[in-house]
């Protein structure tokens, strides 16, 4: 009896949360965000301050009616991705992916979100800002090896972020050297191309770090396969910090996230 006025109130939550904004006239063009360059990404992890579950739901809910209204406002110019952390990381509860052509507009967004009702309940915790790029040494590679790139890859409910820090002498190394070690690179991460979804942002002088290396997977094991076998290669060694922190967790819609808050 109890489990079923739980799920029956909690569909009336997710039903008042949905009714209180409506979705902005026009949105961003994602896939555009997503697969082009010269777009910037931002990666913020949040945890929830401990006062939250001091709340009552009817207190809860309009703070997070506060984090939708946030979210679908900045929509117009932002892909805005959500993730739940909880439960898989220790650094934070969820994070937010957002690619813009603009930084400053991610910056009001993130500003307005730690603003809002819900965001007084926030501590950002992680902070890591990139730009995509054309791919540097792709072009130099051999036929066959550009040709079994473009296969496709599967997404996945998992999701891991591993920042990069490359050391001087990666940097003092010429072209052809670098080239050379990112084909061996890529030959060791072709097996896990299929399973493992991979997408790279540059972040030196935007970051403390040099690189976000973005993942998802449906088998989480290949993903541990596929760092085994990077690790063994030559570029590797040029890795003066590779995670730390290392994100974890699972891709969410907006409406699962705050019907994981609204608990």
């Amino acid at each position: 009896m109890m489990n079923r006025m739980y799920g029956t109130g909690l569909a009336c939550v997710m039903f008042l949360l949905g009714c209180v904004t409506a979705s902005p006239a026009s949105a961003a063009d994602r896939e555009k965000l997503l697969s082009e360059p010269g777009v910037y990404g931002t990666f913020a992890a949040f945890r929830i301050e401990t006062d939250w579950g001091k709340l009552d739901q009817a207190m809860r809910i309009a703070n997070l009616t506060s984090f939708r209204g946030v979210v679908e406002q900045h929509r117009e110019k932002l892909a805005i991705d959500i993730y739940l952390l909880r439960g898989l990381s220790d650094h934070a509860d969820f994070m937010l992916r957002v690619h813009g052509t603009e930084l400053k507009d991610t910056q009001q967004f993130l500003v307005d979100l730690q603003n809002s009702a819900f965001g007084r309940y926030l501590s950002s915790v992680v902070l890591l800002n990139g730009l995509t790029k054309k791919p540097n040494y792709v072009p130099g590679f051999p036929e066959q090896l550009k040709t079994d790139l473009k296969g496709s890859s599967e997404s996945g409910p998992y999701v891991m972020v591993l920042p990069i820090r490359k050391d001087t002498e990666w940097w003092s190394l010429s072209q052809e050297k670098r080239a050379a070690m990112m084909q061996e690179h890529t030959e060791a991460a072709l097996p896990y191309q299929k399973t493992v979804k991979r997408k790279l942002y540059h972040s030196t002088g935007l970051d403390d770090f040099d690189f976000i290396t973005y993942f998802e997977t449906a088998k989480p094991e290949e993903f541990h396969a596929l760092i085994l076998a990077l690790n063994k290669v030559k570029e590797a060694r040029h890795n003066r910090r590779m995670g730390n922190p290392t994100l974890v967790g699972t891709v969410r819609s907006l409406d699962q996230l705050i019907e994981v808050l609204a608990q």
